[in-house]
């Protein structure tokens, strides 16, 4: 082999190695959004679940419907929920942000739902601190 065969060679070589690289950035983008949506997806399966398990014990306590026609045309069920439940649902609201936050994901308008993968975002954390 002469050198300029062996220049050849390290040249094909480091254009396969380029392309390569290329390869494992779009995998690992690909994983990348792969395990946001799998985390997104379990997320929203959890509170599918609270809100079947709800969905279900609201039926079971339900009581039984009258034979009288009026009793049916009757509702039971309070049309706005109390003050103190509104509260409690925005802090709800807050602590699942909160979660989402500690469980490694933007909560800021900017990166919504973006897994954070550079430590902690001063737009998430400044939002959090909002009283």
């Amino acid at each position: 082999m002469n050198k300029k065969d062996i220049f050849i060679q390290m040249d094909e070589l480091e254009s396969h190695m380029g392309t390569l690289h290329a390869e494992l950035g779009e995998l690992k983008q690909r994983v990348k959004e792969l395990l946001e949506e799998n985390k997104r997806l379990s997320i929203e399966n959890q509170q599918l679940r609270k809100i079947f398990k709800r969905e279900v014990s609201i039926e079971a306590a339900a009581p039984e419907p009258e034979d009288n026609p009026s009793a049916l045309l009757r509702s039971d069920v309070p049309t706005h929920l109390p003050a103190e439940n509104d509260q409690a649902a925005v802090g709800e609201g807050y602590d699942n942000l909160a979660r989402l936050y500690h469980e490694g994901f933007h909560i800021c308008n900017l990166y919504y739902g973006h897994l954070r993968t550079e430590g902690d975002c001063l737009f998430c954390l400044s939002f959090l601190n909002k009283d």
